[in-house]
């Protein structure tokens, strides 16, 4: 497993950090809507939040989500070591949707697997088939990948 660096720590999210939350994902464009605080992790360094990420709870399953590393502290192990403690937190099957080969490369290192759409399980959440949809119409390179 990757260390924390010097003087951070995780924690899980509370209602005081949900602004320094928003604007992470914000500033990484990612979906700003749906972010419950009870949902997320946080990596602080001196009281300042740096990193953060979520783990959503469907009926089925989980979606790992919202992994953003403040830009000055990236490359430095950060997302490597939320992610590893996310996958840790989860209680069953675990989704996620990521943008790119560079993602799915990332994602891939923890042993999450590409999910075929067209023959996946019935368990995907809605909400996965809606930003397929969506990324098929805008051809964006969007990958669901699972994690068992």
């Amino acid at each position: 497993m990757v260390e924390l660096l010097e003087k951070c720590n995780v924690r899980k999210a509370i209602s005081q950090d949900i602004w320094a939350i928003r604007w992470l994902v914000l500033a990484a464009f990612l979906d700003p809507t749906q972010l419950k605080v009870e949902q997320f992790w946080v990596i602080e360094l001196d009281r300042k939040i740096i990193a953060c990420g979520q783990l959503r709870s469907f009926e089925k399953a989980q979606e790992l989500g919202s992994v953003v590393v403040k830009k000055t502290y990236r490359n430095q192990g950060l997302g490597t070591y939320l992610t590893q403690h996310l996958i840790e937190e989860r209680t069953g099957t675990l989704y996620l949707e990521c943008l790119g080969n560079k993602l799915k490369n990332f994602y891939k290192r923890f042993g999450f697997i590409e999910v075929n759409f067209e023959t996946s399980s019935p368990q995907l959440p809605e909400k996965f088939w809606v930003t397929k949809t969506l990324a098929k119409w805008l051809k964006l390179p969007l990958f669901i990948m699972i994690l068992k």
